[in-house]
């Protein structure tokens, strides 16, 4: 398994809807686009860095696109990513993932968006909170699942977020 870039075109169809970014910096902002990484040997996630800087606003909401992607292999096993908020964040000022927790299934890799992984975050705070370029700001954590007997799915994947 590993951490992929989505393709240009995905990214550039995905940014289009993140008012405040500068659709002149597309290919330079697809091109900073960094991998998500430990941030020590010990580290239990792996985190995501801000492709842009954004300001998220008290009582606000603001969609994110990573340019990532998580590729996994039929070979290892059943996992699935979870993404959270970095604990500084939340800790701080309260920052949370819009749905609560981040759940990528390892076959989002196969959805039309070609499994873009994207972070809506939500400001509960009474402080506008500022995210640096290249700046960790939520963490992926891989973990292995089982399913009970019965509750298999044969079903395919066919699209992208909240399809399932």
């Amino acid at each position: 398994m590993n951490f992929e870039k989505v393709s240009l075109k995905q990214w550039n169809e995905s940014i289009q809807n993140v008012d405040t970014f500068d659709k002149n910096a597309l290919k330079d902002a697809y091109n900073d686009i960094m991998l998500p990484r430990q941030s020590t040997s010990w580290s239990m996630g792996m985190d995501f860095f801000s492709p842009f800087e954004f300001k998220l606003y008290s009582g606000n909401s603001l969609i994110i696109p990573t340019g990532i992607r998580w590729v996994v292999n039929k070979a290892d096993g059943n996992i699935g990513l979870i993404i959270v908020p970095r604990s500084g964040l939340g800790f701080k000022h309260g920052i949370r993932l819009a749905n609560t927790v981040g759940i990528i299934d390892a076959d989002y890799q196969f959805a039309n968006n070609e499994g873009h992984i994207m972070i809506k975050l939500h400001n509960p705070s009474n402080d506008t909170v500022y995210i640096p370029k290249r700046k960790a700001f939520v963490q992926g954590i891989v973990l292995p699942y089982q399913i009970c007997d019965g509750a298999e799915s044969d079903e395919n994947r066919t699209g992208g977020l909240g399809s399932t």
